[in-house]
């Protein structure tokens, strides 16, 4: 088995592979490290990354791409519907409020779920990791936004499930950035911790993670982010200013046009990058719109200028996670840069400007993330050994619980989880109820999310069951915030004391240490004792209730399965595609191929009848595979190939046997020569016996490769190979007889010698 990494960004993905020797990017089959993050439908099979990128244009609308931005999303949520309005495909409000995609695929419309095509994606990043490798992969560790709600670390999950894979943990893309940081800096100081700013510019969101280091050990300090603006939102601007310049000049309305629009955004992306290292730059693109070209020039100034205000926007996650993290600028001791983003010089500026000094630029912006989580994987798996390091990751959330619908106060607020709290955490609530009730996780603090993100979690429903003595009993729950960030309720008991004693309070909140991960945590006081601190003897009756969740637009498990399945059967179709497409490409590359060589290198071997013949069938072939053949079965194509070899076989093994025939004759003369050689010790009679063999087969060999010689090459051989090959045999088992026979027969001879002596 292999460790692996995988960073689903909204444009590309990347996929890190932990072994012997260190952490390496996986290439792809174009030998690429990133791969495009898109899935294409054509009209029997999908297209997946590479494959998906080179077919987009021939079928846009049933592309699908950013499905990041749309994971665990709901349909009417304002910022999704902002999304859609970019996305060139049709999409509907599911039964749950999320989102359902439709794409024409095999003659009909099918619905598929942001999960699922995140799945597909998955799926094939999981098959070029193990053709990679040569190794199965299960365990892994994906990357994550931490702006993520616990409804879309949940679909991550329900995702790698469905492609077979198992997450070790989901990561923020801060901490694993963090992680390959700072694992392999052995200059920290001795004086204190070192705090360092990371800043990552993606295509669609910027992240700011303020994290501590110190030898052996980061502690992420605060989270914050923009999940709106990135390296596309600065496309977007190059798009809107062409856009309207081409409606002026060229009287053309690109935003009409859908292919158009992925035109124009793919070269304002590549204008964009020039632009980074120049101070100007043309835009060129051929028919365009209406069988137009067109020309249009920008400079670096005056798009810097029309991106003022996005630049701007940058100081304010910057801001917020340096308040969240209780430091000052003046604290930060070094800024590291990365994301696919970043590269723009104003960017640069912009942040320099902020925290006082240039940004650094010592990771690798794109890979980062992917090569963090291999790591990540690898200390988590048991498969790998590597250094103690610890890696401590907070929740950019506040989170509160409600007991029947009434918010559980802890202190002076509603917050059991705060925000910075460390993942993982978990907290003992113990409670005074004698049957079912139900807890719901909460966002307590709506400011902090992102906008549209409802303040509802889940709801765990605790029972059902019924204590004997409703007055003595309290129930505790465990409620855990894991290591993926995700809120769940581990395990409920029902506790029932038999004597009288104080009674605990309604509502009493116990906090687990620190967040520990081995599940001890601290009581405020010993369960058996008096107010007064005596204990008392009594029977307590325990007993484990069962505890479910509802979690609205999530998978249940027999939609997963059904998911599996449905996956399995894309798979399997995508399969049969790529074999019918092999095999006729096979038979295409005969026709090809046998109408050269029939002409040429087997042009005296074949009668001018059978020429004339094969070269028929080869020319109706090939228009039949531009015509009735062009979309055919894998089984028409292969039928098709036998026919045409049925004809030409003969021809050409008539070819091959030429050259086969001569090889033959000299191994025979050779082993003739050989065995000849071998009877100057041998007996007189034996000596006969084997020159004899060699004669005859000498004579046979000559007399019928002179009747060979005197036929044209254009009929079948009167001798093939494989009868000179079976003399040879035959010659050599005949002489081995007669000498051994020979030996043994001396072997007799001497035994009755010894036994006279």
């Amino acid at each position: 088995m292999s460790v692996v990494g995988f960073d689903i960004g909204n444009e590309k993905c990347v996929i890190a592979a932990v072994k012997q020797r260190g952490v390496d990017v996986l290439l792809n089959d174009e030998s690429k490290r990133e791969t495009p993050a898109l899935v294409c439908f054509g009209e029997k099979q999908r297209f997946l990354g590479s494959a998906a990128a080179a077919s987009a244009m021939m079928h846009p609308k049933t592309t699908v791409s950013q499905v990041k931005r749309l994971i665990g999303r709901k349909f009417q949520d304002p910022d999704v519907q902002n999304e859609l309005r970019m996305l060139p495909f049709e999409t509907s409000e599911g039964q749950d409020g999320g989102i359902l995609i439709h794409l024409k695929y095999l003659g009909e419309t099918h619905r598929f779920t942001p999960v699922q095509i995140m799945a597909m994606l998955f799926a094939h990043l999981k098959y070029m990791t193990e053709t990679n490798l040569g190794l199965p992969v299960l365990d892994c560790v994906i990357g994550i936004p931490s702006y993520f709600t616990d409804l879309q670390r949940r679909a991550y999950l329900d995702a790698a499930k469905i492609a077979g894979l198992k997450p070790l943990r989901l990561m923020h893309d801060c901490t694993a950035t963090a992680l390959g940081y700072g694992i392999y800096k052995t200059d920290f100081s001795n004086a204190g911790p070192m705090n360092v700013a990371f800043v990552d510019i993606g295509h669609c969101d910027t992240q700011v993670s303020i994290v501590s280091f110190e030898a052996g050990q980061m502690r992420i300090l605060s989270h914050a982010f923009d999940n709106s603006l990135g390296g596309r939102d600065f496309d977007e601007i190059l798009f809107g200013y062409f856009a309207a310049c081409f409606k002026e000049q060229y009287n053309i309305d690109v935003y009409s046009n859908v292919r158009a629009s992925i035109r124009l955004r793919a070269a304002c992306e590549k204008l964009k990058k020039v632009l980074s290292a120049n101070a100007e730059a043309p835009l060129n693109i051929e028919c365009l719109m209406d069988e137009k070209d067109v020309k249009g020039f920008i400079k670096r100034e005056e798009f810097e200028k029309l991106a003022s205000g996005m630049l701007e926007r940058i100081n304010i996650p910057c801001t917020k996670a340096i308040t969240d993290a209780g430091l000052t600028v003046g604290k930060i001791h070094a800024v590291e840069l990365v994301g696919s983003g970043s590269r723009i010089p104003a960017i640069t500026r912009q942040l320099a400007s902020f925290f006082r000094r240039e940004p650094s630029r010592t990771i690798n912006a794109s890979e980062c993330v992917a090569r963090g989580c291999a790591l990540q994987c690898a200390m988590l798996s048991p498969i790998f050994r590597v250094r103690d390091y610890e890696v401590q990751d907070c929740i950019p959330f506040s989170i509160g619980f409600s007991l029947d619908k009434t918010p559980i106060l802890q202190g002076s607020n509603y917050v059991l989880f705060p925000r910075g709290q460390p993942i993982p955490s978990a907290i003992v609530l113990q409670l005074q109820r004698s049957s079912l009730f139900h807890l719901e996780p909460f966002y307590a603090n709506p400011n902090e999310l992102p906008s549209g993100v409802p303040s509802e979690i889940s709801c765990f429903t605790i029972g059902p069951f019924q204590a004997s003595n409703s007055e003595r009993a309290r129930v505790k729950v465990k409620v855990q915030l894991n290591l993926h960030g995700i809120v769940t309720v581990e395990s409920a008991m029902l506790i029932e004391e038999h004597v009288d004693d104080s009674e605990l309070s309604t509502k009493e909140v116990q906090h687990v240490t620190n967040g520990s991960e081995d599940g001890t945590y601290m009581q405020s006081k010993p369960s058996n004792a008096s107010a007064d601190g005596k204990t008392n003897d009594q029977t307590m009756r325990r007993l484990e209730i069962p505890v479910s969740e509802n979690i609205n637009g999530t998978m249940t498990g027999v939609e997963l399965m059904e998911a599996q399945d449905k996956e399995l059967k894309l798979a399997q179709q995508d399969r049969t595609m790529e074999q019918t497409k092999e095999k006729k490409n096979a038979l295409e590359s005969y026709v090809y191929e046998m109408r050269n060589k029939l002409f040429n290198t087997y042009r005296g071997f074949a009668s001018d009848e059978e020429r004339e013949g094969i070269s028929k069938s080869l020319q109706e072939t090939e228009e039949w595979l531009y015509d009735d053949g062009e979309d055919e079965t894998e089984g028409a194509y292969t039928s098709k190939l036998e026919a045409l070899k049925k004809l030409v076989d003969p021809v050409e093994n008539r070819f091959k046997d030429e050259e086969a025939r001569t090889q033959a004759s000299t191994d025979l003369f050779k082993c003739i020569a050989d065995i000849r050689m071998s009877t100057k010790s041998l007996p007189n009679e034996d000596r006969e016996s084997i020159l004899n063999e060699c004669n005859k087969a000498e004579q046979w060999l000559t007399e019928k490769t002179k009747q060979q010689d005197s036929l044209p090459k254009n009929i079948d051989p009167l001798l093939w190979s494989s009868e000179i090959k079976k003399m040879t045999e035959d010659l050599n088992m005949k002489c081995m007889h007669i000498m051994s026979r020979k030996a043994s027969h001396r072997n007799l001879d001497n035994k009755g010698r010894d036994q006279r002596g």
